[in-house]
């Protein structure tokens, strides 16, 4: 972990009863987060993204959740705090934009309205003052006529306006830690584009640490300094962006980066997507649990499960995966080369055994 980190996660496990069993919903998830930097956690529906940053913004401890490992937030630890206090800080050190604006404001409420009231809960100003930060940050966020547009429902707004109207009220005292739980999902490519460039010039300009939680490696490519790839409530991989675009070392990470539609191909060349299903976090596999999964499965990755450790020779890069390190590095490149899977394996074993 960066000894200058703003917001460090320290072995984070979180756990839900169920009448079906115990939900392993977070699995030993450790990663921080710069000053200025932008991490991007990327992974399948159920893999624990939100929940982890749901467990970091305080919404999950009064849920039935049982809640282990550390959350420090500028070395305060998170998961130790009262209520009221935590309250005091979700909204105003550390801020989330939810997936779904729609239902996250209010419809019978006015957007300043709303934005005014976020700014009054943190801070002691008139409502006279709140107001005008209001129109302030809808102008901040590229609104057009910020004024007027204040004084509208959220139904009034378009999809990408009710958007930046939550990038507003996110960044309404201006938050350390902004979280972003998949931002652009229900908006088409060109708000997509706008928005993530809305985010990104946020955080130089205002010097705020960003967590961007998605499945889409486009987003990440786009946003982010650093990815955590989940699967299954664990990181599997972790390093700086180019280096998972140019040479990931996890298959889980290979067949997301095969998943991507490609220009340099035909139009009709059938889309590549991952084998099988995420598995169930009650009933979770023996051994790695990506092994039902993965192509180039091994008897023995059945019953080992694989830690998270240091990629040799390539600093700040970590993998949790069975396989050996030039194993992996041959494989990927037979990928690279346009093998499919069962072919790239084979070509990686024929070079093992000749070696």
């Amino acid at each position: 972990m960066a000894a200058d980190a703003l917001l460090e996660v320290r072995d984070l496990r979180v756990e839900f009863d169920t009448d079906d069993g115990v939900v392993h919903a977070v699995d030993g998830v450790s990663y921080s987060v710069e000053r200025g930097r932008a991490l991007g956690i990327v992974g399948e529906s159920g893999s624990g993204k939100s929940v982890s940053n749901l467990t970091v913004m305080g919404l999950t401890r009064f849920q039935g959740a049982r809640i282990s490992g550390e959350v420090l937030l500028d070395g305060r630890s998170l998961l130790d705090l009262p209520k009221d206090e935590m309250r005091r800080i979700r909204g105003n050190e550390i801020a989330m934009i939810f997936q779904d604006p729609l239902s996250s404001l209010h419809p019978y409420y006015r957007v300043g309205w709303q934005l005014a009231e976020a700014v009054l809960a943190h801070r002691d100003v008139s409502r006279q003052e709140a107001a005008n930060r209001a129109v302030e940050l809808l102008d901040m966020v590229d609104i057009p006529e910020p004024r007027r547009r204040a004084q509208a429902y959220p139904h009034e707004f378009s999809g990408g306006m009710r958007q930046r109207a939550m990038i507003a009220m996110a960044l309404a005292n201006d938050p350390k830690v902004l979280i972003a739980d998949e931002p652009t999902t229900a908006l088409d490519v060109t708000v997509q584009a706008q928005i993530l460039e809305l985010i990104r010039r946020l955080q130089h300009e205002l010097d705020t640490a960003v967590v961007m939680i998605t499945h889409d490696l486009g987003v990440i490519a786009e946003t982010v300094d650093d990815v955590a790839v989940m699967y299954a409530g664990r990181i599997v991989e972790r390093a700086s962006t180019a280096t998972i675009f140019r040479t990931p070392e996890h298959p889980y990470t290979w067949g997301l980066l095969k998943s991507i539609p490609r220009l340099d191909v035909p139009r009709d060349a059938p889309l590549v997507p991952i084998p099988g299903a995420p598995p169930s976090l009650i009933n979770r596999p023996s051994g790695c649990h990506f092994h039902p999964r993965c192509p180039y499965v091994r008897e023995a990755h059945t019953r080992t499960d694989p830690r998270l450790e240091p990629v040799p020779g390539d600093p700040g890069h970590s993998v949790a995966c069975l396989l050996g390190p030039e194993t992996r590095r041959r494989i990927w490149a037979e990928l690279r080369a346009g093998l499919e899977p069962d072919r790239a394996r084979r070509a990686a074993e024929a070079q093992e055994t000749s070696a």
